[in-house]
C-alpha cells in the first residue's frame, strides 16, 4: 500500500473526516481540558502540543501507518475530538484503532460507540482487514468496558510497557476483534 488515503466516514450521529493541519484548530478548546488523556502518553493540552500531535499523526499517514480523523458530533453540531487507524499492518491485515479522545461534554453520549462501529465496519468490510486491536491503560475501566461492549476480547496485558506524561509506567491491556466475530454478532447488538 502506498499513500494511505484520506477517507470520510459518517452515519446519522457522527462524521469522521480527515484530520489536517487546517482543521485540527477546531479541537484546541477540547484538547485543553485538564487530564482529558490522562491514561495516554500523548500530549495535547496546549495549542503547540496539539499541533505536534497532529503533525505526528499526519507523518504516520504519509508512511502508510495511520489514518487520522477529526470527530464531528452531528447531534450536537460540534467538533468533539479525534481518533485514528494506527499501527497499520497491511501485509498481515491487522490494524489498531486508537489515539481516541473526545471532550467531556461528549462522553457517555453514545458518540464513541457510533465512531467505533463506523471504523470497524470500514476496516473489515471495505479495507479488507482481518483483525482490529485496541491498547488501553489497565486502569482505564471506562474505555476497557466500551471496547468489551463492542466485542473486544482481552488477549493479554503488557506489564509496565508505556511511560505516561506524569512519569507513571502503565500496564497496557491488549484487546482484539476478529473479522468473523464482528460479522457473526447479532445485528444492532454488542457481542
Amino acid at each position: 500500500m502506498a499513500n494511505t488515503p484520506s477517507i470520510t466516514l459518517e452515519n446519522d450521529h457522527v462524521r469522521l473526516e480527515p484530520l489536517t493541519m487546517d482543521n485540527y484548530k477546531h479541537l484546541i478548546h477540547i484538547a485543553s481540558e485538564k487530564k482529558l488523556v490522562q491514561f495516554s502518553p500523548s500530549d495535547i493540552e496546549t495549542p503547540e502540543a496539539l499541533k505536534n500531535y497532529v503533525a505526528t499523526a499526519l507523518q504516520q499517514q504519509s508512511e502508510d501507518q495511520g489514518i487520522p480523523f477529526l470527530v464531528y458530533d452531528k447531534r450536537k453540531e460540534s467538533y468533539a475530538g479525534c481518533t485514528r487507524y494506527m499501527l497499520i499492518d497491511w501485509k498481515n491485515k491487522v490494524l489498531h484503532i486508537g489515539s481516541t479522545w473526545i471532550g467531556r461534554d461528549f462522553q457517555g453520549s453514545g458518540l464513541n460507540t457510533h465512531m467505533k462501529n463506523l471504523m470497524i465496519d470500514q476496516a473489515f468490510d471495505t479495507m479488507g482487514f482481518e483483525k482490529i486491536e485496541f491498547r488501553i491503560d489497565e486502569r482505564n475501566v471506562r474505555s476497557r468496558k466500551a471496547v468489551e461492549k463492542l466485542g473486544g476480547v482481552l488477549e493479554g496485558i503488557l506489564r509496565k510497557n508505556v511511560y505516561l506524561l506524569d512519569g507513571f509506567k502503565r500496564n497496557t491491556c491488549c484487546y482484539g476483534i476478529l473479522k468473523e466475530e464482528w460479522q457473526n454478532k447479532p445485528q444492532g447488538k454488542s457481542l
